[in-house]
């Protein structure tokens, strides 16, 4: 599956000050509920250019199971909330359930 980020808001934001270093650089997070663990990942990478390259997540079920074949779970939920900023500081979290068995929340 290839997800295609397309937001109608802008992806990147300049610093208050003007400047548009590191620091002051944030994406708008977009909507990736209903694609799969991996997709989400990838496409959090391609939108912040891997400035951005790891992001967690969380079994919505309560059993705290690790998501070890991430192309096996299904977003349900994003932190931060599609449509945020987020910058490279931000811990983005994503919760899961099992495509296979199980429907979100």
């Amino acid at each position: 599956m290839t997800v295609t980020v397309t937001s109608t808001m802008p992806a990147t934001v300049t610093a208050p000050d003007g400047n548009s270093g590191d620091s002051g650089q944030s994406w708008t997070m977009p909507n990736l509920i209903g694609t799969n663990l991996q997709d989400a990942q990838d496409a959090v990478q391609q939108l912040t250019n891997n400035e951005v390259f790891y992001t967690g997540s969380t079994d919505l079920t309560g059993q705290a199971r690790n998501q070890l074949m991430d192309r096996n779970w299904q977003v349900c939920a994003s932190t931060p909330a599609p449509g945020e900023l987020f910058n490279k500081d931000t811990a983005i979290d994503f919760g899961v359930v099992r495509i296979d068995s199980e429907i979100c929340p």
